[in-house]
């Protein structure tokens, strides 16, 4: 896994090390030169691969044509490297598991195939909607592999039901399994905050949506309302510079940089909502941090968390690419702080939060493993 790939799969592994014995081999594409790429299209490229152990198993780098091009047939390349490796070290894995349908699932499928073992796979909505919705050539492909996976774990329950929609509703075992956080313990929500507060890295403005947020406080201002955002994230000085060029109209929206995660819980307490509708997002950990630490949540619809809290008064959904939806769920979590955060405290007391904790994500992981193993070939 490169560092600055997401945590979450290193999560899942961290809390089952007790149960598993884990061999991770972190799959990473790297565009080839321009004459390579040719040799590649015309059928006279070889697989190049470049492998680097780090302490969770092995990293690897291979060549491969951007935007898609040999998607399938450089993966089951990728595949049958990993099975001459592990036919070498003598060993016989009990389940291969692919996190990303589109990607690592291609090669889990086949490698299952050639040990005579189970596989399973997670659904990352951000790149696996986005790869099944543009090839349609591959979901034949796609959709042989999610049916016979042992065991699917979507992280969010709209991922779900965008690749069902395209490859079919699945018989075989499936769980929503939510990303786990460090920072599950409940705070009670305090009313009186009256500002916002978004946590990104800079880098991702565009994937968080800055721009998006800066029409949406135009759209305020013209009402005359200029509530308070603070940004928490760190970024390069070029990265600032981008953002604050963004948000330059808007003065009430200030930059705090970087913040140690409990600090985050903090900020997140002492704020009227936590405002993030990103333009995409596979699940967004900062939702489920913000309802532990008693704040209500303004969520892109059909990505992130959307399908775990319908309908919950102070889970605001939005259309990221409309301003005045966002303008909209900005004013109704800052008029109606005092209502929406008595919701909250309720809900935190009836046990809802229990699921996202670790040790029941944790449970989750564990057993359906088991199940998998025992059920497979």
């Amino acid at each position: 896994m490169r560092a600055e790939k997401p945590g979450v799969i290193r999560s899942l592994i961290d809390l089952t090390r007790s149960d598993f014995e884990h061999e991770v081999v972190s799959i990473n594409r790297t565009s080839p030169p321009l004459l390579e790429t040719t040799k590649t299209l015309v059928g006279n490229g070889k697989l190049r691969i470049h492998s680097t152990a780090f302490n969770y198993g092995t990293a690897i780098e291979y060549l491969a044509p951007s935007h898609g091009l040999l998607h399938r047939s450089k993966l089951i390349e990728v595949a049958k490297w990993i099975t001459r490796r592990v036919s070498r070290e003598g060993r016989r894995p009990d389940l291969v598991l692919g996190h990303k349908l589109t990607i690592e699932g291609i090669i889990a499928a086949f490698v299952a195939r050639q040990f005579g073992i189970p596989y399973g796979l997670s659904i990352q909505g951000n790149t696996d909607t986005r790869i099944v919705r543009a090839r349609p050539d591959l979901r034949s492909v796609f959709r042989e592999i999610f049916h016979n996976a042992q065991i699917v774990f979507p992280f969010a329950p709209w991922a779900l039901k965008t690749i069902e929609g395209y490859l079919g509703a699945r018989s075989r075992s499936t769980h929503i399994l939510p990303c786990p956080t460090e920072l599950d313990a409940i705070q009670p929500p305090k009313p009186g905050a009256n500002g916002l507060v978004s946590v990104f890295h800079l880098r991702n403005h565009r994937l968080k949506n800055l721009k998006g947020i800066a029409q949406a406080f135009g759209v305020l201002a013209k009402r005359g309302a200029r509530p308070p955002l603070e940004i928490v994230g760190g970024g390069t000085d070029k990265e600032t510079t981008t953002c604050r060029t963004i948000v330059a109209d808007y003065p009430n929206i200030t930059f705090t940089g970087p913040l140690e995660p409990d600090q985050v819980s903090v900020r997140l307490n002492r704020s009227s909502a936590l405002l993030a509708p990103s333009n995409r997002e596979t699940f967004g950990l900062v939702f489920i941090e913000a309802l532990f630490a008693g704040a209500p949540i303004i969520y892109p619809k059909g990505r992130a968390i959307d399908g775990f809290f319908d309908d919950l008064p102070f889970a605001l959904g939005v259309e990221p690419s409309d301003p005045k939806s966002i303008a909209e769920a900005m004013a109704h979590a800052l008029e109606d702080e005092v209502k929406l955060k008595e919701h909250l405290a309720d809900w935190q007391l009836s046990g809802a939060l229990e699921p996202f904790t670790r040790e029941a994500i944790t449970k989750r992981f564990r057993t359906n493993l088991n199940a998998a193993v025992a059920n497979g070939p």
